[in-house]
């Protein structure tokens, strides 16, 4: 962070991980699913990256799209991804778990914490579906995350801006309790229209975007009739990675502000 800010690029790939470095992201979140909001990445991608980056990187827990509501199960993947991870050359993890009233899982938290450890954790953007954001805040500082990753609440980082500010006020009363000056990266549709704003009403010292764009697929026969997923699913023959020249404007944008 030597120019008072940290960019964190989330990717799905090898090429976006790095488009990431090479456009100055700081570190790395590392996922799969990018269209469900991100599940854990195969240790065979994390393997690779590794090979490839040097920029940190934190491998996100979730097994599954949808709720953050885990059977006992999937609380058994994700303790074992958890390990794999940490195996494979994991620089951080990324998980969140919430009960079905919309509060801060404790119990399953301070478990998969236990895993985690020494290594640092985010819990992601779930912080974004709890009942009461200044109840959940003070429920994780306790917990022992080192950051939060929010959009404030609503459906991008803009639109939750007041809430993203009111959480660092929250903890700004008592310094001694952030662990890291990044306690609350600003994430969900950040942009280079909008980043500046973000940052100068949010105080914030990291930020979180994906940062891409669409590339063609390089196939010359394609099959029109014929869809791999869902019919909302991405198309097959366009392609979504971390775009450079936009990494190094948004990196640019920043190192402007702060």
């Amino acid at each position: 962070m030597d120019d008072g800010f940290l960019m964190e690029v989330c990717v799905d790939s090898v090429e976006s991980a790095v488009n990431a470095e090479r456009g100055g992201a700081g570190r790395i979140e590392l996922c799969a699913g990018l269209v469900e909001g991100g599940t854990t990445p195969s240790m065979g991608l994390l393997q690779v990256v590794k090979q490839c980056v040097r920029v940190p990187v934190f491998v996100m827990i979730r097994p599954r799209g949808g709720d953050f509501l885990y059977s006992d199960r999937e609380v058994e993947v994700m303790k074992a991804d958890i390990r794999l991870a940490k195996l494979h050359g994991a620089d951080g993890l990324v998980f969140g778990a919430l009960t079905e009233d919309g509060r801060i899982d404790t119990e399953l938290c301070t478990a998969l914490l236990a895993v985690c450890r020494p290594l640092p954790v985010t819990f992601h953007r779930a912080f974004d579906m709890v009942h009461d954001p200044l109840v959940a805040l003070e429920t994780l500082i306790s917990l022992g995350f080192e950051r939060v990753l929010t959009s404030g609440c609503d459906s991008s980082a803009l639109e939750g801006l007041s809430l993203i500010k009111r959480l660092a006020e929250q903890v700004s009363d008592v310094p001694a309790r952030c662990v890291t000056s990044g306690l609350f990266p600003p994430g969900g549709g950040i942009t280079e229209r909008n980043l500046q704003r973000i940052l100068e009403g949010s105080t914030a010292s990291e930020f979180h975007c994906s940062a891409r764009s669409a590339r063609d697929s390089g196939m010359k026969f394609r099959n029109p009739n014929v869809a791999m997923g869902a019919s909302f699913s991405a198309p097959e023959y366009s392609i979504k990675v971390a775009d450079v020249a936009k990494v190094r404007t948004l990196n640019a944008i920043a190192k402007n502000i702060l």
